[in-house]
């Protein structure tokens, strides 16, 4: 597993609900709305990227099984005055993951928890 470029807690304050948990109503809308469907043995993926990857599609697949891949569009997310590129998979099995810098090239690994919001970072270079 990668654990520089890893970690795993229940949600980033970036990808809550606006007005939970004491925070503000965040007033710039969103590019897209964003459900995670975290619980049991099913856990969620933010993978942080630049802004030269919005729009790309980012892959990952089971660490045993590189052809099982799936992928998540890399969106402008915001968090009051700051934007956030990010990938978001909203639910995956628990188990340990590869993420994909391109067709060919793994990035790192990372482990999915159920009930948990994993990040990344997906830098170039990194």
């Amino acid at each position: 597993m990668d654990e520089m470029n890893q970690s795993s807690h229940r949600l980033p304050d970036w990808l809550a609900a606006p007005g939970h948990a004491g925070e503000e109503p965040v007033p710039e809308p969103a590019r897209d709305a964003l459900l995670l469907d975290i619980g049991g043995h099913t856990g969620a993926l933010a993978i942080y990227a630049g802004a030269d990857r919005d729009g790309t599609e980012i892959e990952v697949s089971p660490d045993r099984d590189d052809q099982a891949r799936t992928h998540n569009v890399v969106r402008a997310r915001q968090a009051g005055r700051v934007t956030h590129y990010a990938a978001v998979f909203p639910a995956l099995p628990a188990g340990e993951y590869a993420v994909w810098r391109d067709a060919d090239t793994r990035a790192g690994t990372v482990a999915i928890r159920g009930g948990h919001v994993t990040e990344f970072r997906l830098f170039p270079g990194g």
